[in-house]
């Protein structure tokens, strides 16, 4: 059966949720699932409604200018959804292809709900395993010199391919304040959690010279603050005195492959609502 979505934030007041429900439920609406938040600090109230559309007495056409006199009341910043309509993903990679092998295999089996459209890489290395899974690759032969005529370029067949979300499986470029803002809240970066330090290359190494003994990963939406945008999830995992750099690399890559797919996963089933630079996740 097919659902809808919505997925909001207020100011928080008394009788949102009363509004909200009973929206649904005069309807004929079933909630199947929901969940809200109130950050008391910010004032802020939010919240995510998913209801069966069967037996729904509004057309998906005109549920949005039904709910609006509700969301302009409470003063609402909201989004609706319909989950038979999968959004569509691009994902750039460069020659660290971990993360890419794990979505591909995760998107066939049927658990990441999305329509894969894209691989971009500034390398060939991931051409093969793009055909594989039946993916359109394009390579994008980035330099210092051509960045700002290639992004151009990625940028116009996004949109040509109506891309909803862009992923950043291990890419070793920085995007450009114009991309960003071309995909706010819509770029998902994955990277080790050892950030602001061991910065560079090598952080596996430095770490290893360091001797941590707790590595992890993050994954994020891409902002104009590098790796400083709203965290959607994180993991890790404790190493000691007995680890190689080998090893340390191992269990950092198998991080970053479970966190990734968890960030994303969550986005695609509208489960996260990013404000200031912190995000809600709903469970």
């Amino acid at each position: 059966m097919n659902h809808a979505i919505l997925l909001l934030s207020a100011p928080d007041q008394k009788g949102i949720t009363a509004a909200v429900t009973d929206f649904v439920f005069r309807r004929g609406g079933n909630i199947v699932d929901a969940d809200q938040h109130a950050d008391k600090d910010a004032n802020v109230f939010f919240m995510r409604v998913k209801w069966e559309l069967g037996g729904f007495n509004v057309s998906r056409d005109h549920i949005a200018s039904e709910f609006r006199p509700i969301a302009e009341r409470f003063q609402m910043n909201w989004e609706l959804y319909f989950d038979d309509h999968p959004p569509k993903v691009a994902v750039f990679v460069s020659k660290h292809l971990h993360c890419l092998h794990d979505l591909m295999y995760r998107h066939q089996q049927g658990q990441l709900p999305c329509s894969m459209e894209l691989v971009i890489s500034n390398h060939e290395d991931a051409e093969p395993l793009a055909r594989q899974a039946g993916v359109e690759f394009v390579h994008s032969r980035v330099s210092p010199e051509t960045k700002a005529a290639e992004e151009e370029r990625q940028i116009g067949m996004l949109k040509a391919k109506g891309i909803d979300l862009v992923v950043l499986a291990r890419y070793h470029q920085i995007l450009s304040p114009e991309f960003i803002r071309e995909f706010p809240n819509r770029v998902i970066n994955i990277h080790h959690s050892f950030l602001p330090a061991f910065v560079g290359a090598s952080p596996y190494a430095q770490a290893y010279t360091k001797g941590v003994k707790i590595i992890g990963a993050t994954s994020h939406y891409v902002t104009e603050a590098l790796d400083q945008g709203p965290i959607i999830e994180q993991d890790t995992a404790r190493v000691n005195h007995k680890y190689a750099v080998e090893d340390l690399i191992r269990v950092g890559q198998d991080l970053e492959r479970i966190v990734f797919f968890r960030a994303i996963r969550w986005h695609l089933e509208r489960k996260v609502l990013a404000y200031g630079n912190k995000t809600v996740v709903f469970e």
